[in-house]
């Protein structure tokens, strides 16, 4: 498992993917040819993964990134440390906070 800063990279065994996922239109890169896991609001700085891959997003503000990695990829950050991931699938979750009367993703 991997963290950094507010995103969380959980390994996932391929036979525990829902098959859900494979429907799910991959995210496009960014300009700088990454994939985006989170893009901070205040900031502009983004969770992202350097490497070949794909990137699967369920709808919703508090839907599961699904990421697959077939050689490994870096998570970089313009303010954290770089990150390497093995190849293999990954489950891609933003840390949320609790206020009264509502649930929301963190902002950065």
């Amino acid at each position: 498992m991997y963290r950094q800063g507010d995103v969380l990279i959980v390994p996932v065994e391929e036979s525990a993917v829902p098959s859900v996922v494979a429907g799910l239109p991959a995210r496009p890169r960014d300009p700088r040819g990454r994939l985006v896991l989170a893009l901070g609001e205040v900031t502009g700085h983004a969770h992202a993964v350097v490497g070949p891959g794909e990137l699967r997003r369920e709808a919703g503000p508090f839907g599961t990134a699904w990421l697959r990695l077939p050689e490994g990829g870096r998570v970089v950050h313009e303010e954290h440390a770089v990150i390497a991931l093995p190849k293999g699938w990954y489950r891609v979750v933003r840390q949320r906070e609790y206020t009264p009367g509502a649930v929301r993703v963190v902002a950065d």
